[in-house]
């Protein structure tokens, strides 16, 4: 089995993370691009002591810079929307 702080990486503070997560309780994190939504449930749930109800996973892609005349990606990663239980919350947020 995983570590299961590799899984969750860090946790994503945006606008639209921030509206999902007062109108329907839902929270987003950069995972492990390995990862799958079982692993990421459980990582979730074990860290933070919550039920997960579901999750969403998406790649994103590295965006493709330049320098000069030289051409180079960024690396592509993975998020993962987590829908909690109706009435928990996880306490990283609450002050953002």
């Amino acid at each position: 089995m995983k570590n299961l702080k590799k899984i969750i990486q860090a946790p994503l503070v945006t606008e639209k993370g921030t509206s999902l997560r007062q109108e329907g309780n839902k929270v987003i994190f950069k995972v492990a691009s390995d990862a799958n939504k079982i692993e990421i449930k459980k990582a979730v749930e074990d860290l933070f002591n919550v039920h997960v109800e579901s999750v969403r996973t998406l790649n994103v892609k590295g965006k493709t810079k330049r320098w000069g005349r030289h051409e180079y990606a960024k690396p592509g990663w993975k998020k993962a929307i987590v829908e909690l239980k109706q009435g928990e919350s996880i306490e990283i947020y609450e002050g953002v």
